[in-house]
């Protein structure tokens, strides 16, 4: 009876490793949570972190952070109105509204200077630099000298 448990609660897993993430995209297609999330970098070189959020087709106004307690939240919303009037003997108007949001939240360590923290945006692409405070950088090796 174990192995049958067990082969049953193994059952789900088997399924996503056999079809993988294509399965998965091609259930989720007209979920729109599931396409709204922008892919994300998170890069950390000796002076501090880099966030990268590739988001093209938005402006930087659309786009808000927020830091509270070591957690920086990223979001945006977006409305998007098409206005369609028909010909001249036609007295209708029709509409189509578009609504996008999302929202990504990351704890940073406290090895931050948070008051530095700086965003750009360029090519579609959220840049936000996180530098380390000084005496968080890691420092080159030296020498140490013995004494008598």
């Amino acid at each position: 009876m174990n192995s049958l448990m067990r082969s049953n609660n193994s059952f789900p897993s088997l399924i996503e490793n056999f079809f993988g993430r294509d399965m998965n995209d091609f259930f989720g297609a007209g979920m729109p949570s599931m396409n709204s999330v922008p892919a994300v970098n998170v890069v950390e070189h000796n002076d501090g972190f880099r966030i990268e959020v590739a988001a093209p087709g938005l402006k930087k106004e659309d786009f808000k952070l927020h830091l509270n307690h070591n957690n920086l939240t990223i979001s945006s919303y977006q409305e998007t109105q098409k206005e369609d009037k028909g010909n001249e003997n036609e007295k209708y108007t029709r509409r189509e509204f578009s609504y996008s949001s999302f929202q990504r939240t990351f704890m940073l360590p406290n090895s931050v200077d948070a008051d530095s923290i700086q965003a750009t945006y360029t090519d579609g692409v959220l840049k936000i630099e996180i530098p380390k405070r000084e005496e968080a950088k890691v420092k080159p090796p030296r020498q140490i000298e013995i004494g008598g």
